[in-house]
Formats: C-alpha cells, sequence, structure tokens
C-alpha cells in the first residue's frame, strides 16, 4: 500500500535550480531503495540518483553528477533531489520510484526492479 506523490517540478531558464519532493504515504517499512528516474519524449526512462533507506548511500549518473544532489528526511517519508545548473538537456518527466530489496552498497539503476511509482512531475529547462 505504499504511495509516492511527486512536486515541484515547472519551467526555469538554463542555469537555474528546482528541487523535486516525493512523499512516501502508506507503510514504508520494506522500502529499501528509492530513486529518481526521468524521461524525455521520445527516449528510455533512465536513472538520475538513488539513495539507500537506512544508510544513506547516493548514486548518479553521470551527466548530472555535481549539478543534483539526492535526500530524504530524517522520518524517511520524504525523498528529495536539488538539481543545480538546469540544462535543456534536463527537460524530462522525473518520477520517484522504491525498491523493497538491496544487494550490496547502491541501490539499483534497473527501472524493473522498482515496484512503486509516483505519477510524474515534469521539469522543463529552456535556454
Amino acid at each position: 500500500q505504499v504511495q509516492l506523490a511527486e512536486s515541484g517540478g515547472g519551467s526555469v531558464e538554463a542555469g537555474g535550480s528546482l528541487r523535486l519532493s516525493c512523499v512516501v504515504s502508506g507503510d514504508s517499512y520494506p522500502i529499501a531503495c528509492m530513486a529518481w528516474f526521468r524521461q524525455a519524449p521520445g527516449k528510455e526512462r533512465e536513472v538520475v540518483a538513488t539513495i539507500t533507506t537506512r544508510g544513506g548511500a547516493m548514486s548518479y549518473i553521470g551527466s548530472v553528477k555535481g549539478r543534483f544532489t539526492i535526500s530524504r528526511d530524517n522520518a524517511k517519508t520524504t525523498l528529495y533531489l536539488q538539481m543545480n545548473s538546469l540544462k535543456p538537456e534536463d527537460t524530462a518527466m522525473y518520477y520517484c520510484a522504491a525498491d523493497t530489496s538491496l544487494s550490496g552498497t547502491y541501490c539499483s539503476a534497473f527501472l524493473s526492479r522498482y515496484q512503486y511509482w509516483g505519477q510524474g512531475t515534469q521539469v522543463t529547462v529552456s535556454s
């Protein structure tokens, strides 16, 4: 019965910043990993960043490293994605996802591993 709800998307000029939020409701105890994915029109959905629920181990796709930061609150009920120095290439629908399993230090980058998904929030970066 886990539900995810994203917010914080919008339109911004290149070089600007946005902070996405994902509120987790329901029974969150089985969740081991959380992640942000994105999908641009005509492109495959790709992982952007992941974080383990317990230890907070983070991973990022190479194109956003140094610009984006994934985090969670103390209660582990909200996931965040701080996006700085945004580029037009970052334009996409961004999705929050949760996985109940963790094997190894970092969360999986395979979208098929994630059981719970939000509806998405649109991010548009103009030049």
